[in-house]
């Protein structure tokens, strides 16, 4: 077996520990199924909520201080208009109530009653009426002021069946839309780094945890640390693909039970190069964006020897991490500039922004360059992290080859093979 086999095996035999250590113990299911908790805890609070914002909208009203014929004519204008407008977008409800003498000062009061929250009240004449309204109300004194308007048109027009019947007949468009493609791009790069901001984060206590026990020692010994690093990241890997594999069955089989008219609107999404294309390449950006991550992670969690230490390098790697999402986000939005070339060059934010070019452009060439890039980037990082380690943690000297110096025929020294613990 020459040196060059030896090295593939052994990084494959540390890839191999490390995705046994992490898989195969109870506190992996609990991490399967953290996602599930996370959803509970969401749909929880935003039930809440709901609840709350529901409650507070049962009391807001809109209060009309009119005759009981103009009354009448906006409770119809207000009956058709409505009809427009989604339920969480409609105005308060609309009241009448009939005027008094001083109809000012009853308008006023209507603001300081403890029985209901009025948003605007209209008084007068509707040709020219009065309308007060408080200070998150302009678009309810707006509604009715057009209310007014309405039913002023309606008695002009001498009644109020409508002068036109619309046919209405849905389409499904067979081709995604621009803002479709622009929709997918975003998706794209918010997947991608959830995923990897998620999953990635483990690797950071894999190296300060053997550090601690002195088994990354015995492990240097035997093989170079370059092969313990990328043996590692790729054990990591292995949990993170078991990971999306096992979530993204779980959602294509949610998607068969989407109604229509959810599915004509999924179907309006969709990426310029193809959904199946699409699938390779968002696997293979989340791969280098993973690799790239989790190298970073590693070569962190391989300088630090306490937790302390880890959450204070690891907190700036997430906020540049979060700056890269912005760069990549507003690079979807904006194909072809050039702040999207940018995005799509710099290392870190390179994966998340061609995930997007993906979701806009048709063209394939460019994932091919884009893809080499990336995997000369995560190997520049591995070389950088296991240096850094050798030479701050163990204290080597720079007299050893460098890590690609070791693949040849000729064997520097003969690594000893290591088995799984």
């Amino acid at each position: 077996m020459n040196n060059n086999r030896r090295l593939i095996r052994q990084t494959l035999t540390i890839a191999r520990r490390d995705f046994m250590a992490t898989v195969f113990t109870p506190l992996f299911l609990l991490f399967l199924l953290s996602p599930l908790l996370m959803v509970g805890f969401a749909l929880v609070g935003a039930l809440g909520g709901s609840t709350i914002a529901r409650g507070t909208a049962d009391k807001d009203r809109i209060i009309a201080f009119v005759s009981s014929d103009d009354g009448a004519a906006m409770l119809a204008a207000d009956k058709r208009l409505r009809r427009i407008f989604r339920r969480a977008e409609a105005p308060p409800a609309l009241f009448i109530e009939p005027a008094v003498e001083d109809v000012e000062a009853q308008a006023r009061a209507a603001f300081v009653t403890k029985q209901y929250d009025a948003a605007a009240v209209l008084y007068g004449p509707l040709d020219h009426p009065q309308i007060f309204y408080g200070s998150q109300s302009g678009r309810a004194s707006s509604y009715l002021a057009q209310l007014a308007e309405q039913a002023l048109r309606d008695r002009a027009s001498g009644g109020k069946a409508a002068l036109s019947v619309a046919t209405k007949i849905p389409i499904t468009r067979t081709v995604p839309s621009k803002s479709g493609h622009n929709q997918s791009a975003f998706l794209a790069v918010t997947g991608i780094f959830f995923l990897t901001l998620f999953l990635s984060g483990q690797a950071v206590g894999t190296m300060a945890e053997e550090r601690s026990n002195k088994v990354i020692e015995i492990l240097a010994a035997a093989v170079p640390l370059e092969s313990v690093f990328l043996g590692k990241l790729l054990g990591m890997f292995g949990v993170a693909v078991l990971f999306v594999t096992f979530w993204g069955v779980l959602i294509m089989q949610a998607g068969s039970f989407v109604p229509g008219g959810g599915a004509r609107l999924i179907a309006e999404i969709g990426p310029a190069v193809g959904f199946p294309t699409f699938v390779v390449l968002f696997f293979a950006y989340f791969t280098m964006a993973y690799m790239l991550l989790g190298a970073v992670f590693l070569s962190v969690g391989a300088q630090a020897s306490t937790m302390r230490e880890i959450q204070m390098l690891s907190l700036p790697i997430t906020i540049v991490q979060m700056a890269m999402f912005g760069l990549a986000s507003s690079a979807a939005s904006q194909p072809g500039t050039a702040l999207a070339t940018f995005a799509e060059v710099f290392p870190l934010s390179s994966p998340f922004a061609m995930a997007a070019h993906a979701a806009n452009q048709p063209e394939i060439w460019p994932h091919l360059l884009a893809l080499l890039w990336q995997l000369l980037w995560v190997a520049i990082t591995i070389v950088i992290g296991a240096s850094a380690f050798r030479r701050g943690v163990l204290k080597s000297g720079s007299g050893r080859k460098p890590f690609f110096a070791r693949f040849s025929r000729v064997a520097v020294r003969d690594p000893i093979d290591i088995g799984v613990s």
